[in-house]
């Protein structure tokens, strides 16, 4: 890879009185650390250099670079782990590996969580699906549909959009076998690390369909929880409409 310029150029941007306003060196130092992680120099679980090492590299305090690794570490693009360093996220950690899934037993109590594929299929995705993903006309989706069941009860139904040039190779053969997180088969065999998401939610009834797979009378309570996953570059790349039968679980979220 090319060396890092040493030049940390401040970007300028009009401000809302009409001035320029400059970027703080921090997070110029930020973005370039996110471009090395975007660009594939430190893989999801390899540790990143030294705070000191990217000083000197980038030519700036090591307090500069610690507040930017602060940032990144906040946005879960980074983790800190006591006297080892700092680590590329990566969803085969415990801590983050279901970090988007926020279902919670009513009484806490952690439990296995089982799935079914019950399809997964190269397509041409709707037009909202399309728009959603920035997908070009004629571009390749591909559709998955996954049950997840908790204590021997199916809990989620999920719906899965994904561009499908970016997983070429992906079929349900494929899912079934993974044993980890659909998210951490994404990142470790396709490059694609889901970095954010944005969630919307809704109360709705079970359709006939959807009541079957999730063992409901029909027009029973559901939650829709609708994800847009984004990667690097806030690059869209997953579309999930999940259906939750929250009988027995609530929606969790934390607010900061």
């Amino acid at each position: 890879m090319p060396a890092m310029s040493s030049a940390i150029p401040r970007a300028a941007a009009p401000d809302a009185g009409g001035g320029p306003a400059y970027s703080p060196l921090y997070r110029q130092i930020k973005g370039l650390i996110t471009a090395s992680l975007q660009s594939g120099e430190w893989k999801p679980g390899e540790a990143i250099p030294s705070e000191m090492e990217l000083a000197a590299r980038f030519k700036v305090s090591q307090g500069t670079v610690r507040k930017a690794i602060d940032e990144l570490a906040t946005e879960n693009l980074l983790v800190r782990r006591q006297g080892k360093g700092t680590f590329v996220a990566t969803h085969a950690e415990e801590r983050t590996q279901y970090r988007f899934l926020r279902l919670v037993p009513d009484d806490g109590v952690p439990e296995d969580r089982t799935r079914r594929f019950l399809d997964c299929r190269r397509t041409r995705a709707p037009a909202e699906i399309a728009r959603a993903l920035d997908l070009k006309g004629g571009d390749a989706a591909i559709q998955v549909k996954r049950l997840l069941s908790y204590r021997g009860t199916p809990v989620v139904l999920d719906d899965i959009w994904l561009p499908g040039a970016l997983f070429k190779g992906l079929t349900a053969e494929r899912l079934s076998d993974y044993p980890g997180p659909l998210y951490r088969l994404f990142e470790a065999e396709f490059g694609v690390p889901m970095i954010r998401a944005e969630e919307k939610i809704r109360a709705v009834a079970a359709d006939a369909d959807a009541a079957a797979l999730l063992q409901l009378p029909a027009g029973a309570p559901l939650l829709s929880v609708e994800r847009l996953s984004h990667t690097y570059g806030d690059r869209p790349v997953e579309v999930r409409r999940g259906l939750y039968n929250t009988e027995t679980h609530f929606y969790r979220n934390d607010l900061s």
